[in-house]
């Protein structure tokens, strides 16, 4: 299992892009100073945790990684189709919107929070781009993760064939029952494959946001796809699960960021 354990941290990284000039980590709940419901690496900052805590956490966790918190660009997630080209570190600036943020500065540090949603890394060594997509069901409609390729093809001259992408460990199918509103998006946005991605079991029909997202990713032509294929709710001494921990939890981080 790729896992590293740093500086008391442990971390997952795709060997899609460990072999590639970028810096990246899924952060495990591992290692952080927040007590319970939060325990332990909790970095998000709307859960309840103490904020002193939770600036801590991702301090530790980006030094562990050689990245200063100076240079982090992270986002409001709102479960968008909306991306953002980072020209620089955010600061204390207030963040804007969005749910795929996008840089070609090795000065910058790409950041986002999850626990269920599906975190995506994406990065074109050809034109040394690096992006991170959050994608739950509602951002998966949207199609945010096709409109991230999209923006790296007009912001950067990137080809779709040239992209990595590595898709992070999040809610699996056969955790993640869906009310019969989310099953009538999910046709009404991919058409007949939308049944490649939903399944009836005893208690619901099931959506499988990583075939989704691969899916996604093949029709905007990128091939070279990892999946990590680990479930938060499955793991909850790794991830934070916002279905199996009943809302009372953290959040994980994820973060890229291209070599100096």
């Amino acid at each position: 299992m790729p896992f590293d354990d740093v500086a008391g941290l442990r971390f997952f990284r795709f060997g899609l892009l460990t072999r590639q000039r970028v810096v990246h980590a899924i952060l495990t709940r591992r290692g952080g100073t927040s007590p319970e419901p939060w325990a332990s690496l909790n970095v998000g900052a709307t859960v309840g945790d103490d904020l002193g805590r939770v600036r801590d956490n991702r301090r530790m966790a980006l030094r562990s990684l050689g990245r200063s918190p100076e240079s982090v660009f992270d986002v409001w997630q709102v479960h968008s189709a909306d991306v953002i080209l980072a020209e620089a570190p955010r600061g204390e600036a207030p963040p804007q919107k969005a749910d795929a943020i996008l840089t070609d500065r090795p000065d910058v540090t790409l950041m986002m929070r999850f626990a269920d949603c599906v975190p995506i890394l994406l990065h074109d060594p050809a034109r040394q781009v690096v992006g991170i997509v959050h994608a739950g069901w509602l951002g998966t409609v949207r199609q945010v993760l096709r409109r991230a390729i999209e923006r790296m093809q007009e912001g950067y001259g990137c080809r779709a064939a040239d992209i990595r992408a590595g898709i992070g460990p999040s809610i699996a199918s056969h955790h993640y029952p869906v009310g019969p509103e989310v099953v009538a998006a999910f046709r009404e946005a991919f058409g007949p494959a939308s049944e490649t991605h939903l399944a009836t079991q005893d208690d619901g029909t099931h959506l499988d946001l990583w075939s989704a997202n691969q899916a996604l990713l093949h029709d905007a032509g990128v091939e070279q796809i990892e999946v990590a294929g680990l479930c938060s709710a499955c793991d909850t001494q790794d991830w934070y699960s916002h279905r199996a921990e009943r809302g009372r939890t953290g959040r994980f981080g994820a973060l890229i960021a291209l070599e100096p």
